[in-house]
């Protein structure tokens, strides 16, 4: 296998100097154009690729930043990350997309990663409820925003969306719709998102002067659809089951919607419900999915556009950190419109 073609063959076969081609690579206006088309001639005969790596180490910055969120799985991220990077590209940046499976090793690994190779700075949406994981990274220096997380205890930029107004959202809806027993299928109790729409949900009763025990909570490991249709199973068995349920993200929404499917209940007749995130998926259902949006796609754009402020910031000191919290809006549709 022949040796990659360097930057010293280049010249060699240009009959200039390193220095010259390096100009014609970073500064080609600097460059006179005869010499600049011998050189750029020598480039795509030897089909030379500088090595970003080692410009990096030169430079001390990186053209990338990476963006490490709970599951890549949930479109919900896969719009965050759309939004992330259609900002670092006007910037000139990539986005290395990474997935920590909701796990705080994977998590603790990447970061370690991320650390390594000195990116530009990191997009995090943290898997780590306890917080060490981003208190061993903040040694590095390298800066970081918190997406889908308010900032709470920590002097980092942050990007979220009011989860408490949403869950207070959803519940507003159904019990405008005249329902007073109502299935909460939440999620893993540590993550905050799961708590605020709980939160919110529970707000929501007491503003309508109803007793907490409407809400009952059907817990889940994880958000998933094979979580839905496991929650909607339990729902089904329930001896007094609820006229409706409020799912903490789309893809539970999706699985219990599977399941009452299946066991032949009409929904929103016989059940409404309304999910959360408003995934692409949601309108597509077999009954359109009534949702609570989140902004994903301007949430990781946000998220990006901080993160890009505070690494061209002259110091460290000359940057304000910022905590943007954006509003949610429900999406009607028919899972859970009055048909009768």
């Amino acid at each position: 296998m022949a040796s990659s073609v360097g930057i010293k063959d280049v010249a060699r076969i240009a009959g200039v100097s390193v220095g010259t081609v390096s100009n014609v690579i970073n500064r080609p206006e600097s460059v006179a154009d005869e010499t600049r088309a011998r050189v750029l001639s020598a480039i795509d005969r030897l089909g030379y690729v500088r090595s970003e790596s080692a410009r990096q180490l030169r430079a001390g910055r990186s053209r990338i930043m990476a963006l490490l969120v709970l599951d890549m799985g949930n479109p919900f991220f896969v719009d965050v990350a759309r939004g992330a990077e259609r900002a670092a590209r006007e910037a000139g940046l990539g986005v290395m997309v990474c997935n920590s499976a909701q796990s705080p090793s994977e998590e603790a690994d990447y970061l370690s990663l991320f650390a390594e190779q000195r990116v530009r700075g990191v997009l995090l949406t943290p898997a780590d409820a306890s917080g060490r994981n981003l208190d061993s990274f903040r040694r590095h220096n390298i800066p970081f925003v918190l997406v889908d997380r308010v900032s709470e205890g920590t002097t980092e930029c942050s990007v979220s969306v009011d989860d408490v107004a949403g869950g207070a959202l959803a519940l507003r809806h159904l019990v405008d719709a005249g329902h007073r027993s109502i299935a909460f299928v939440s999620g893993p109790p540590h993550l905050k998102q799961v708590r605020d729409r709980r939160e919110g949900a529970l707000a929501a009763l007491a503003q309508a002067g109803l007793p907490a025990g409407v809400l009952r909570e059907i817990p889940t490991e994880r958000q998933d659809v094979a979580a839905g249709r496991d929650a909607g199973a339990r729902l089904l068995g329930l001896g007094d089951r609820p006229t409706a349920v409020f799912c903490a993200n789309d893809l539970l929404a999706l699985g219990v919607l599977q399941a009452l499917y299946a066991a032949g209940v009409s929904v929103p007749d016989d059940l409404a419900i309304v999910g959360y995130d408003d995934i692409e998926f949601a309108a597509a259902a077999a009954v359109p999915l009534t949702s609570v949006r989140q902004p994903a796609v301007t949430m990781g754009a946000l998220a990006a556009e901080l993160l890009l402020e505070e690494t061209e910031a002259a110091t460290a000191a000359s940057h304000e950190h910022r905590r943007v919290v954006l509003q949610p809006e429900l999406v009607v549709r028919g899972s859970s419109r009055v048909t009768r």
